[in-house]
């Protein structure tokens, strides 16, 4: 399998699981009666007020409403909140779903950053189309420094006030490029 379908296949994968987290009801009021379409609207308008658009078309991915989720990003985030990786990073693949040996993978994950480490966020780095907002992370087991992707990354605590930012931000990144 090629890299270009092996990403192809990642990120079919990550819209997969978005549409399944976005079914599931997670009230967003004190009311019990929403439904999984309202909240999927209320996730898109959210997204929409960030990005300061009125159309849903007006959502892409592309360089101005990366430097506009940036923005508010960096304005709005706790970054006192712990992450962790959504799902395996790009490297840890052969190991996970792959034939890679697990003794080799356990010892690269010391010098490498994994889905399975806690992560403080230290600031946001960059944006850029393919490679998300870039963000600058200490790992806590061991304080190492790493920069990841934010758009693969969420909250260790479900109660974090991270929690919507983050999965709004990782929806909206892989759903509308």
């Amino acid at each position: 399998m090629s890299k270009k379908s092996k990403k192809k296949k990642k990120s079919e994968k990550k819209k997969a699981a978005f549409k399944v987290q976005n079914t599931t009801k997670t009230p967003v009021t004190e009311s019990d009666d929403t439904n999984d379409i309202d909240e999927v609207d209320e996730d898109i308008a959210r997204i929409m007020k960030i990005l300061n658009v009125v159309n849903e078309e007006d959502m892409e991915v592309n360089d101005d409403n990366l430097k506009k989720y940036f923005d508010y990003l960096n304005d709005h985030l706790d970054f006192s909140d712990l992450v962790t990786g959504m799902e395996d990073f790009r490297w840890e693949e052969y190991y996970v779903f792959g034939p890679g040996d697990q003794k080799e993978y356990e010892k690269l994950k010391k010098k490498n950053p994994s889905y399975t480490d806690h992560y403080k966020i230290l600031s946001l780095e960059e944006y850029g189309y393919d490679e998300s907002i870039l963000v600058n992370v200490k790992r806590i087991s061991d304080n190492k420094k790493f920069t990841l992707p934010l758009a693969d990354l969420e909250t260790v605590d479900k109660d974090s006030i991270n929690l919507k930012l983050l999965m709004d931000f990782s929806m909206w990144f892989w759903n509308y490029r």
